[in-house]
């Protein structure tokens, strides 16, 4: 795994989180820049520049096997539009020049789901399938990407259908594409084999994610019949998370005993975000639970960057423990207590406060303020991973390539 996309996958992490550290600090004390921007741009980066490069990097390593030059180069001029968005969405949000990066970023994407459908290489179906169904989702998910056009065209930014589109692309993003990519390179890591289990489980995933996106679209288009898909889809996702527990339970034992701590605790970190996702998932069940969460930012936000920084960012994190070959040092453990305690820390606070409004009661004293300086851990334990990354000399040899 080339070491330098690893530090561009990272240093656009580390962006990302400075840019939400700026957010937070804009209720302190206004910096003088538009929030909605920032705002943009801060997602599109985490999402682009750090999630989908870092996937990038890892099924090019692990289901490549003959590296060829166009993945490098693909890699560079994705970076490039990566860049293009951190440069042009603070100072003009959606317009043209942020438009022309993100429209390079999607034919970039399109380019690289050919080539790996094309070029991998696995005998494992489990891997396969779940490798070929993220990629999938990838290509699914940016159809609501091209109707935002027509829907500003035809209807205006706040309409319904403007929503619709956001929400399509985000739900199919972050359940479909992203978590899906996680499970396919756990699921390689475990050797995981095929089996009835995977089955269920397999088609269980697929269904329920298609079905769950019933809940955004309700929001801006209310329908009783959505509420009953939406609830149908969580129940499935609930039968899938225990056939994922029964698959990995009986191997994950035995695999994680031979990992390093910091390897071991991330694992651990990210199963555990991963099944209270599903379980707060579930609330949804609940028509009157699920509006009052919708209708409160703070649990939007927190339940998002539990999926991003808990789920997501944890495995990925976990992925590059294992693979490189970095010295145990009490950098890294601080790193690394700085990153998980800077988020329980902003999803308890951001919590907290929801339930307040809910219940009419305002502000914690000083909120904006202790969630800014919580925050604060975030990008410092992502700046320090980066720095053990760069000390790592012996950086590629902890492998495990196809199949």
């Amino acid at each position: 795994m080339p070491k330098k996309y690893v530090l561009i996958c990272l240093l656009n992490f580390f962006i990302a989180a400075v840019l939400g550290l700026v957010l937070r600090y804009y209720f302190v004390q206004s910096v003088g820049l538009n929030y909605r921007f920032l705002t943009h741009a801060h997602s599109h980066i985490a999402m682009l520049g750090w999630v989908y490069l870092m996937l990038f990097t890892l099924f090019v390593h692990y289901f490549v096997p003959e590296k060829r030059p166009i993945y490098n180069r693909l890699f560079w001029v994705t970076q490039v539009a990566v860049f293009g968005m951190l440069f042009s969405f603070p100072f003009q949000g959606y317009a043209v020049v942020s438009i022309t990066f993100s429209t390079l970023h999607i034919f970039c994407s399109y380019y690289f789901a050919y080539l790996i459908f094309k070029y991998h290489k696995t005998e494992s179906v489990v891997t396969s399938y779940l490798l070929k169904t993220s990629l999938v989702f990838m290509l699914v998910s940016t159809i609501g990407v091209w109707c935002l056009g027509p829907a500003v065209s035809m209807a205006g930014q706040a309409s319904a259908f403007y929503q619709i589109a956001i929400q399509f692309f985000l739900h199919f993003q972050f359940n479909g594409w992203f978590l899906i990519a996680v499970i396919a390179v756990l699921f390689h890591l475990l050797k995981l084999e095929d089996s009835k289990n995977f089955r269920l489980f397999f088609k269980l995933l697929i269904v329920s994610t298609v079905l769950t996106f019933a809940l955004p679209v309700n929001w801006y288009a209310p329908h009783v019949l959505l509420i009953w898909i939406n609830g149908f889809g969580v129940l499935l996702q609930l039968a899938a998370l225990f056939y994922f527990y029964n698959m990995v339970k009986p191997v994950f034992g035995v695999w994680v005993k031979n990992q390093q701590n910091s390897t071991k605790f991330m694992y651990v970190f990210a199963l555990i975000c991963f099944v209270l996702k599903i379980v707060l998932q579930s609330v949804s069940l609940f028509p009157e639970l699920a509006n009052t969460a919708y209708q409160h930012r703070n649990f939007v936000i927190g339940f998002i960057h539990l999926t991003m920084l808990g789920v997501i960012s944890g495995f990925l994190f976990a992925f590059l423990l294992q693979n490189y070959s970095i010295k145990q040092t009490k950098l890294l453990t601080f790193g690394i207590a700085s990153f998980i305690l800077g988020f329980i820390l902003t999803e308890v606070i951001l919590a907290i406060q929801g339930v307040l409004f809910y219940f009419g009661e305002g502000l914690l004293p000083n909120y904006y303020l202790i969630l800014f300086v919580f925050s604060i851990l975030l990008p410092l334990g992502i700046g320090i991973f980066i720095i053990n990354i760069l000390k790592t000399k012996n950086y590629d040899t902890k492998t495990n390539k196809t199949p």
